[in-house]
């Protein structure tokens, strides 16, 4: 402000940028204004004295040439009436007489020439006798008329030299007033230049002596403005104007310099909005320009003002306040002013930019917890409202929601997956519901053009009233404002579309509101992909699992059996379970867990329970069940790290599973299992008493090495045997431990509730709401076969007993009622009686039993296994199994302890498939003779 203030430089300040430093100010600098100006004048000067000299000569000219035409005339005149002159005209030798006449004449009147013509033009006489004789140069017709005539002509050479000749022609007449010849007379311009010559000393000087006063006052006015510009250059001073004046209307600051009269000298831009000043403010007192009287108050007064608050209007402005003159009386200030009300509102927006950068966090946070796709898209909606928006929901495509890859041909079917907010009088539609949406609605523009679209005034949006009028009227008339709705992309892929509404009592939507709700539908739609990318995963998963687990329940007489199974959220597991139906009406029960999910675990998961299938399809005892499984499993993963070396990932992952295996007898009522690692099972007495079998643990399968120990216990008849995973009675939120003493208390009271039932209560019970594990419960109630449908006699080692094995079986069979099987069954005893005789080893066995089928088994002491082949035609024997194996449903081989048991099931009530079988009886002894049978008693 120091270059508006007009106070000199203290004697220690420094001389401003632009200062001569060497001498050169008391000069004239031809580059500064003054010296620019200085120059100026000389040539004005020098101009002048030559616009005088010019002048001076033309009108020295002009009058010269006046004068000439005047002498002219008069010359010509004289000389054309003085006597004897028309008479000379009128002699026989007109030169002679009035050359020399007219020579007296010129050169008494002092006229350049006088010539005498004739009336044809020719000269008679002329200051030079060789040009007598020739023709005149000049106009002489107006003349021989009678008239006068003045012209400027350029003819020959005078005694004055050459020029410009200003010449009179006059006419000559005799008495009679004939005109009889002409004379002319004339005069050369140049010598009028004698005229104008004395002058010029006189306009030189004058000229010399303005250059000298030019001189005089420019270094005056030069001294001048070097004190009062501080020896600034122009350009320095020009460029100091534009920046401080830019500066000054530039800054976000008012600014008022007010003299000692409290009149305004100065007012920038911002003060002059602020204040609302008129145009006209300059020299005006600040008392009549109708501000606030706190603002007059404070511009009135001489008292310094730091960052005061006065109100001017709706504004709060901090004032500062400093005189211009703090060392002298001449009074002024310069007052600042600040609005502090823009200050607010620009803290509010930095408020609400924290806002949102909270809210984009917290949406971060709180969208994606699961990778449920449904339960997202409700995070969305509920981070959103009420927060950004009053109401908000959330459309996908169907083929998201189940997981799989979207298509445009899926855009017009949305269904409605989320609301958040309170709709209050709003009908939206409602969860779950289908919308079919209209080409032009916002929803469909957003998912076509694939940007968020902003309707600040939803009466105004057509496309938005063309989809349902009525229910859009209802809405409006509900307080529904405005509408922001963008579409959730993730990887370029269209999912849905989010509806983001503001009430009436709401501000309107503004472009700041639209970037928002597209970067927070940015960071749903990635974890909605996620989500559906999951599902799609865990169906197929699941899908995959659900083919390896039992699809129903094998028929068999042994066992009531129901079963659950629930996968967990984090991914399809390697839970199985198994009810196998054996040899002898007992039934094998089996539940394993392969650790890890995914389709890795479910896949293993099948490998395993193949196996189980066919160890058990051998019979064999379960603790060798277990230990082909470990040998299973072993191989499995040296198959995998084999596979992994070449990749360079050896040993990364190792195939872990436990598994439970035990095989019931309902004749005996008898349960022998074995466990790998798997939780111990869990009987429910029939009076309901909960207890442990005190089943020996193992290692779990794929340690390798390790023996597994079997128990054998009786289980009186409706007995429930619970097996389970480790996903039931563990979790986050307690041990293992904790979790068996929960299963046996939801087990209590269990002994007069059916299977499916204790099933349901124990899921009830203690189901977790979000399972980490998968969880399958396996739940038996034994049955007894009654004595009355089992027979069992010992056999001699006889041949010749073999008829009366026949007679008992046919009389056990009457009892029973079976007499429509009575012969192949006959057949089939005989037969294997007389093998088990011939080929094996005492002691022989034979027991018959009476369930859902008929089932015969023959013991003996060898460990020899009999086989099926085809007999020659020249054989004796080797047909008695051939029979066996056509008129029973199964046969096969089990080994005990004491050696084998050959075993064969029968159907009952079914003598129409029996009749039709391949092989029937007729047919056979038709084509065999009974002589060749093994049976000696046949």
């Amino acid at each position: 402000m120091e270059a508006f203030s007009g106070r000199p430089p203290g004697p220690g300040r420094h001389p401003p940028v632009g200062r001569s430093r060497n001498g050169r100010a008391r000069r004239i600098d031809l580059r500064s204004a003054a010296g620019q100006v200085f120059l100026l004048q000389v040539v004005i000067v020098v101009l002048l004295v030559v616009a005088a000299v010019v002048g001076m000569v033309l009108q020295a000219a002009s009058d010269a040439l006046q004068q000439g035409r005047r002498e002219s005339v008069v010359a010509a005149q004289s000389f054309a009436s003085a006597p004897g002159v028309a008479a000379a005209l009128q002699s026989r030798n007109p030169s002679a007489v009035l050359q020399p006449r007219a020579e007296a004449a010129r050169k008494r009147t002092g006229m350049d020439f006088i010539v005498v013509l004739s009336t044809k033009g020719i000269r008679y006489t002329y200051p030079y006798p060789r040009e007598i004789g020739k023709k005149f140069v000049g106009d002489i017709a107006p003349a021989l008329k009678g008239r006068t005539v003045v012209e400027q002509v350029g003819g020959p050479p005078v005694p004055a030299g050459r020029g410009t000749a200003v010449q009179a022609v006059v006419p000559v007449t005799d008495s009679r007033g004939k005109v009889v010849g002409l004379v002319s007379a004339g005069i050369t311009v140049k010598n009028a230049a004698g005229l104008w010559l004395p002058q010029l000393p006189i306009i030189l000087a004058s000229g010399a002596v303005a250059l000298a006063l030019a001189i005089t006052g420019m270094t005056l006015v030069s001294r001048r403005l070097r004190r009062q510009t501080y020896g600034l250059a122009p350009v320095e001073l020009a460029q100091l104007y534009e920046h401080h004046d830019a500066v000054l209307h530039a800054v976000r600051e008012g600014v008022l310099i007010t003299d000692a009269d409290g009149r305004l000298l100065l007012a920038n831009d911002e003060a002059t909005r602020l204040l609302g000043l008129p145009a006209d403010v300059r020299g005006r007192s600040v008392r009549e320009l109708g501000l606030p009287e706190p603002v007059v108050s404070l511009l009135s007064s001489r008292e310094e003002v730091t960052d005061e608050v006065v109100r001017a209007g709706d504004r709060l402005l901090a004032v500062n306040k400093r005189p211009t003159y703090p060392q002298g009386d001449r009074g002024g200030s310069v007052v600042t002013l600040r609005d502090t009300t823009e200050l607010a509102e620009i803290s509010g927006r930095a408020e609400v930019s924290r806002e949102r950068l909270k809210l984009l966090y917290e949406a971060g946070v709180r969208i994606g917890t699961t990778l449920d796709v449904r339960r997202t898209a409700q995070e969305l909606a509920d981070v959103a409202a009420p927060q950004f928006a009053d109401l908000v929901t959330v459309d996908l495509l169907d083929t998201v929601l189940r997981g799989w890859e979207p298509t445009a041909e899926g855009w017009r079917h949305l269904r409605r997956a989320a609301i958040g907010g309170e709709p209050r009088s709003i009908p939206v539609y409602p969860l779950d519901e289908v919308i079919a949406f209209s080409p032009r609605t916002p929803q469909m523009r957003t998912l076509q053009e694939g940007r968020g679209l902003l309707e600040t005034d939803l009466r105004r949006s057509e496309g938005w009233w063309e989809q349902d009028p009525e229910r859009a009227w209802k809405a409006l008339e509900g307080g529904l404002r405005s509408l922001v709705a963008v579409p959730l992309r993730a990887r370029g892929i269209p999912l849905g579309v989010a509806n983001f509404y503001r009430m009436a009592d709401s501000p309107a939507f503004e472009p700041e509101d639209l970037a928002f709700a597209e970067e927070l539908a940015v960071r749903a739609a990635v974890a909605i992909d996620n989500a559906r990318r999951f599902t799609r995963e865990h169906t197929m998963a699941v899908a995959l699992q659900r083919s390896l687990l039992p699809r129903g329940q094998p028929e068999q007489d042994a066992l009531e059996v129901a079963w659950r199974y629930l996968p967990s959220e984090a991914g399809v597991g390697g839970d199985w379970f198994d009810v196998i139906p054996l040899p002898g009406a007992r039934v094998a029960l089996v539940m394993g867990d392969v650790v890890g999910h995914g389709l890795h675990a479910a896949a293993t998961m099948g490998r395993l329970r193949t196996a189980v299938h066919n160890f058990s399809t051998l019979d064999l005892p379960v603790d060798e069940v277990l230990g082909n499984l470990d040998d299973l499993v072993v191989r499995m993963d040296n198959e995998k790290n084999m596979g992994d070396a070449v990749d360079g990932q050896e040993g990364e992952e190792v195939t872990g599973a436990t598994c439970l295996y035990a095989v019931y007898d309902p004749v005996a009522g008898t349960c022998t299992m074995a466990r790998a690692g798997h939780p111990e099972p869990v009987v429910v007495r029939p009076d309901g008493t909960v207890t442990c079998l005190g089943v020996p643990v193992s290692a779990p399968l794929g340690l390798g090495g390790y023996p597994f120990e079997s128990v054998e216990v009786s289980l009186p008849e409706g007995s429930q045997l619970v097996l389970y995973t480790d996903g039931l009675v563990e979790n986050r939120t307690h041990d293992f431990d904790v979790g068996v003493e929960r299963l046996r208390r939801a087990l209590d009271g269990s002994g007069k509730r059916t299977p499916e039932e204790t099933c349901q209560a124990v899921i009830d019970a203690l189901k977790p709401s979000h399972p980490s594990d998968d969880i399958a419960l396996l739940t038996a109630r034994t049955r007894m076969f009654p004595p009355s449908c089992v027979a069992e006699w010992d056999v001699p080692p006889d041949p010749a007993v073999v008829p009366s094995v026949r007679a008992r079986c046919r009389e056990t069979l009457r009892e029973w009622g079976l007499e429509e099987t009575g012969f192949a069954t006959e057949l089939i005893v005989s037969e294997l009686v007389t093998n088990a005789i011939r080929y094996g080893s005492p002691p022989v066995g034979v027991r018959l039993l009476h369930g859902r089928c008929l089932i015969c088994e023959v013991s003996d002491g060898s460990g020899t296994s009999p086989r099926l082949r085809r007999a020659e035609t020249t054989d004796e024997g080797g047909r008695g199994l051939f029979l066996v194996a056509q008129f029973a449903q199964r046969w096969g081989t089990r080994y005990t302890t004491r050696g084998k048991v050959i075993w064969t099931e029968q159907p009952l009530h079914d003598s129409e498939s029996a009749a039709s079988g391949p092989a029937p009886v007729d047919f056979l002894l038709d084509q065999f003779d009974l002589g060749q049978f093994d049976d000696p008693g046949l």
